[in-house]
């Protein structure tokens, strides 16, 4: 299933389990700035059994740190993208956000690795996660974020991250599962 709530997922399950299968994951947006999942899917998809294989673990490209505050936006970047990509990515575009992001790149740079494996990293730490669905627009990208697979991020380290993203986090559950909230 895909972005289920977690009333979604329990009737779901029920009614699988009713004509003899389970729902065993759901894919869900989740990275360190898009939280919304963590209050009420989380635990309930582990008390059903279901993990999660998230989508969009790097915030659309925000979480690179490219995008930068007070800057105009890179050609050629999702951010531009006119076909939809660019709605995606607005809710992260502000000046405090961009700020808040690139407070990453030392603890990103004291592990020896990039922003973007920070991220997917942090995202892999949940051990409801089974995957994250990582896109890439050029192969080296898919090389790089690979490593990150390879990255244990320590409880100091999580912290950090928490602190350096403060209130820029999205962590409002009724966000799960709504197109239009999730674009807002």
């Amino acid at each position: 299933v895909s972005e289920w709530t977690a009333d979604q997922l329990r009737a779901g399950q029920e009614l699988a389990r009713q004509n003899g299968f389970s729902i065993i994951s759901n894919q869900p947006q989740y990275s360190a700035l898009w939280r919304v999942i963590e209050d009420q899917v989380i635990p309930t998809s582990k008390e059903l059994g279901i993990s999660q294989i998230v989508w969009s673990p790097i915030a659309q490209g925000v979480l690179t740190g490219k995008y930068l505050p007070g800057q105009l936006l890179p050609d050629g970047s999702r951010a531009k993208d006119d076909k939809g990509g660019d709605k995606m990515i607005a809710r992260y575009l502000d000046d405090q956000t961009l700020t808040r992001v690139q407070q990453l790149k030392p603890i990103a740079d004291d592990l020896g690795i990039t922003m973007a494996q920070l991220a997917v990293a942090w995202v892999l730490a949940n051990d409801n996660i089974a995957a994250a669905l990582v896109g890439a627009s050029r192969p080296e990208q898919i090389a790089e974020n690979i490593k990150a697979s390879e990255v244990t991020l320590d409880a100091d380290v999580l912290a950090k991250i928490d602190d350096a993203l403060g209130d820029s986090v999205e962590r409002d559950p009724g966000k799960t599962g709504s197109p239009e909230a999730r674009l807002v």
